[in-house]
């Protein structure tokens, strides 16, 4: 199995109703591997599409119970008594009714020494569910509506809550914890690395090491383990980037999990987005497969908040802030120009949630342009047309545009990059060369500034919310570990951190739905017509 680059961006759009939803090909940040998927469809009237669930047969009068059944066996979390149904809990080390600090002597106790409070109410139980879908459709038709079966019958879906629990499978002193960061920068990378430190302290912990430079750390001799403590993490979070550095590529599965192995370590918790997640996901199989009892745990890290079923994941927000000072500068720019034409080029590979978010946020946007929703530069409703609307009326225009937008517009190269990211071609650059060529055409002057902030954007330290966001999933992660489960990632669901094993997050892109109250906010904002 070879290493290969992130998820494959090109599942933009959902299968035709009554097509199957096949195995898609995910190439992950380490590691070449495919998620297996059976045939699943939920009822989208508005789309005439599928979102992918399992498929049910709706004239069967138990339908509801079976889809309960089915779904509650798919968001069952891997847990490492599958494998060793003898392995034994012990008291969790996790404890904060502690009062004094804790010296050293007390970090090496024995199973038998563990200090443990039964009075502490601060424990999750393995029962508790967070409810993955809180609005109930009355129709099909109705706004965002995502509907199981034609008639939008209500159907509660539970996933696992995360935190602490009170029976742990790991002894702190037995443990050795990595991390590792792959794929691009983002905003929040630093938070996350510094809050498992101090968590895994906290348990006990006296092992842990950072991978350097992603999974190119498993294989490279020139590279070595960065050793980690509070005292190394304290003011990591104060810069952007990544203490450990990333990468993408690295070798394939097997030879990760050989150095696992190798270097005794049974606790591996991976920062990275879909594709990432998978190689994650085939690293947790392959320990299985050979009996190990370590634990791989991931941690959503996509700027473009493109992970399935949750809210948002880190470095969104400090984007979407980020991303106002060149949406500003667009602006004074187009403002102060005669006939001044601001464009604006964003994150966002396959889903347009930075974009849409951003021209919300900045009011000063007058057409947004993302992935999910064709359009036409030329032509009589086409963007240029718009634009020069613009200009007679009120005379100027900004254009904020996400990368992944109008693609086909753009000639294919095929050209990948090393994470196995087909190598888009630059829309913003062709919409500023094609906007001075038509008012150059028409006869009409126009003034047009181009501004990409990319690697501005992904540099920057987390914000104050995505801070708080980093800081809890950090702190989740390790709780899942020390819980026992392994193949799972960590997310925020319905304003709640929940666990989700890795398969169900990663089988596609999470998209701006066309028909979403957030896009009609944003068109609202913006005020633009359709450009088809």
């Amino acid at each position: 199995m070879t290493l290969m680059g992130s998820i494959s961006h090109s599942i933009s759009t959902f299968p035709p109703m009554g097509s199957s939803y096949g195995p898609h090909n995910l190439h992950s940040t380490c590691l070449q591997f495919s998620v297996p998927h059976k045939s699943r469809f939920i009822f989208n009237s508005t789309k005439n599409q599928t979102l992918p669930t399992t498929s049910i047969d709706l004239t069967d009068p138990d339908w509801k119970t079976k889809f309960y059944n089915d779904f509650e066996s798919r968001f069952r979390l891997p847990h490492i008594t599958d494998v060793f149904p003898n392995a034994s809990s012990i008291p969790s080390t996790f404890c904060l009714k502690m009062r004094t600090p804790l010296h050293d002597h007390h970090h090496h106790a024995t199973s038998s020494h563990y200090s443990s409070d039964q009075d502490w109410n601060g424990y999750i139980n393995n029962n508790d569910r967070v409810l993955l879908k809180t609005i109930h459709y009355s129709s099909p038709t109705s706004a965002g509506a995502e509907c199981i079966d034609p008639n939008c019958t209500w159907v509660e879906q539970w996933v696992h809550r995360a935190g602490p629990r009170e029976k742990i499978f790991f002894k702190p002193e037995e443990v050795k914890a990595a991390i590792v960061t792959c794929g691009g920068l983002c905003p929040g990378l630093n938070d996350v690395i510094r809050q498992i430190v101090i968590t895994l302290e906290i348990y006990g912990v006296k092992k842990i090491v950072g991978i350097p430079f992603g999974y190119r750390g498993f294989s490279d001799k020139e590279l070595t383990d960065v050793p980690l403590s509070r005292r190394v993490v304290q003011n990591i979070h104060l810069s952007g980037g990544s203490l450990l550095g990333v990468s993408r590529g690295g070798p394939g599965v097997s030879d990760i999990v050989d150095r696992l192995e190798e270097r005794g370590i049974n606790m591996l918790f991976v920062l990275g987005g879909n594709g990432t997640h998978a190689g994650a996901n085939a690293i947790h199989n392959e320990c299985r497969k050979r009996q190990l009892k370590v634990s791989v745990i991931g941690v959503p890290k996509t700027i473009d908040n493109d992970i399935l079923l949750m809210d948002k994941t880190f470095g969104f927000d400090t984007a979407v802030e980020e991303a106002q000072r060149a949406i500003n500068s667009a602006y004074i720019e187009a403002h102060s120009a005669y006939h001044g034409i601001g464009v604006v080029k964003l994150m966002g590979r396959s889903s347009g949630f930075i974009a849409m978010q951003a021209s919300l946020s900045s009011g000063q946007v007058d057409i947004c342009l993302i992935p999910e929703l064709p359009f036409n530069l030329h032509g009589p409703h086409g963007v240029l047309s718009h634009l020069k609307y613009l200009l007679e009326t009120k005379g100027s225009a900004v254009v904020c545009v996400a990368e992944g937008a109008g693609q086909d517009l753009l000639q294919k190269t095929n050209v990948t990059d090393a994470s196995g990211n087909i190598v888009f071609g630059d829309i913003g650059v062709y919409i500023q060369q094609e906007t001075k060529k038509y008012f150059k055409e028409v006869g009409v002057h126009a003034d047009v500034k181009y501004i990409d902030p990319t690697y501005m954007i992904r540099a920057v330290r987390a914000n104050a919310s995505d801070g708080i966001l980093c800081t809890v999933l950090g702190q989740n992660a390790v709780h899942g570990a020390f819980a026992g489960y392994s193949g799972i990632t960590v997310g925020l669901c319905n304003t709640h951190y929940a666990y989700f094993p890795i398969p169900e997050v990663i089988s596609h892109p999470r998209l701006v739905d066309p028909n979403s109250r957030m896009w009609h906010r944003c068109l609202t904002s913006t005020g633009q017509p359709d450009f088809i």
